[in-house]
């Protein structure tokens, strides 16, 4: 039952959301990234071939620069764009210096056997050579690595992406509906915006598990309609 369902019907919302509502959601939510977080590349929809219907959104080629006083505290990630001032460079790329750089490719798929978001991820060196897990997981914020260490398999799992079929990690999505129903449920009634602002309330938690902030600007709206 997705949230304007449940404004007709006076049901419940589970905290679910429809395939329709993830594709509006999805258009707030990088419109919003592009406009908060200019440093960063965009979020982009890339619509499946065979699935004319279905799309996803993607942030790839990320780098992630860790000096060693980075890993020497806590592994606390830093994401940074360093460009060339020299020479113009592809908005989608971030040009970090060649020195213990990993690239990042983050994928946000609608998941139709749990109707919410899944966030889809790999990570690799800069000659294309994927990262194992381990060096990975020591990527990781704090916070999220001891998590891990309490359930690896279900916190994070790797499974062949939905649309590519190639092996990736993703965030398992178990129990994502319970707690976006306590995130934008609270006082306030269900309406379209909320359904706008589904993508951007749900990445604002699970992006800090891979070290992605969501900017406060992006949350304005949420805030304001709660208060």
């Amino acid at each position: 039952m997705d949230i304007e369902e449940s404004v007709k019907n006076k049901i419940p919302w589970d905290g679910s959301l429809s395939l329709n509502d993830f594709t509006l959601s999805a258009s707030t939510f990088s419109n919003k990234w592009k406009m908060f977080n200019p440093s960063f590349p965009p979020w982009l929809w890339t619509t499946c071939p065979k699935h004319h219907s279905e799309g996803y959104l993607s942030l790839e080629n990320v780098c992630l620069v860790k000096s060693s006083e980075e890993e020497e505290s806590n592994r606390s990630l830093t994401w940074k764009e360093e460009s060339l001032t020299e020479e113009p460079f592809d908005d989608a790329t971030l040009v970090c210096p060649e020195y213990d750089v990993k690239h990042y490719d983050f994928h946000i798929i609608y998941s139709p056997s749990y109707r919410v978001p899944v966030l889809y991820f790999r990570s690799y060196h800069i000659d294309g050579q994927p990262l194992p897990f381990s060096e990975i997981e020591k990527d990781l914020p704090g916070h999220s690595a001891e998590l891990l260490l309490e359930s690896k398999w279900t916190f994070i799992t790797q499974e062949e992406h939905p649309y590519l079929n190639r092996p990736w990690y993703k965030l398992h999505p178990c129990g994502t509906r319970d707690w976006m129903k306590l995130l934008l449920c609270g006082d306030t009634s269900l309406n379209k915006n909320f359904i706008e602002q589904y993508l951007v309330s749900w990445f604002s938690v699970v992006g800090q598990v891979v070290g992605l902030k969501t900017p406060l600007g992006m949350l304005d709206d949420i805030v304001s309609n709660n208060s």
